[in-house]
């Protein structure tokens, strides 16, 4: 999607240790009008599933989650990572091991709210390792819903992360991919391939 990765080249900062930070449009402050194209773009990729369900994870994924939903018509679930008050009843359960944080989570999802019924499309913010897309594709194969696949709006096409997920079989559409970053030189190198 060149829009995106034109934003990225634009705005992104890149930080010593393989560390892209989008956070002025992506995932702190958030750019809605990117965020509308980025859920049309998804719609347009996905076109082709039933999808009922949009599942993300806590923060990050959320806004973008919400517009990607908009355009399926949609609810849209999100894994929490501590366990609260607010979560009634069973719950799904795994461990997710976050690349940026360097910190384990518990995310859950209450048992309500997935079921063997649902075509579930996840959305991320972020592809780099894999743990948090394998964490929320564990969630629905353990609900027994249908994993339609996986959006991420930017991949690290240089980290395990992609090739592990399309490996386990899980169809994943990223809107950007990087095979490279420099944080001395300031560059960002983008796969040519992709859609």
């Amino acid at each position: 999607m060149e829009l995106l990765k034109e934003r990225i080249r634009k705005d992104g900062i890149i930080k010593p240790g393989n560390v892209l930070k989008v956070d002025s449009f992506l995932n702190h402050q958030m750019d809605i009008d990117l965020f509308e194209e980025i859920g049309k773009e998804f719609k347009r990729l996905f076109s082709d599933c039933p999808i009922n369900k949009i599942l993300t994870i806590e923060a990050s994924g959320i806004g973008i989650a919400c517009i990607v939903a908009r355009h399926f018509h949609v609810p849209v679930v999100f894994a929490k990572k501590t366990q609260s008050k607010n979560i009634e009843g069973e719950v799904y359960s795994t461990k997710v091991q976050s690349f940026t944080h360097k910190k384990t989570y518990d995310v859950m999802v209450a048992k309500k709210f997935l079921n063997p019924e649902d075509n579930v499309l996840i959305i991320d913010d972020f592809l780099a390792n894999g743990c948090a897309l394998l964490g929320l594709s564990q969630l629905v194969f353990d609900s027994g819903a249908t994993l339609c696949g996986a959006g991420i709006c930017v991949e690290k096409g240089f980290q395990v992360g992609g090739e592990l997920i399309r490996s386990a079989g899980v169809r994943v559409e990223s809107l950007a991919i990087i095979e490279s970053m420099d944080a001395e030189k300031g560059t960002i190198v983008f796969r040519e391939d992709e859609k």
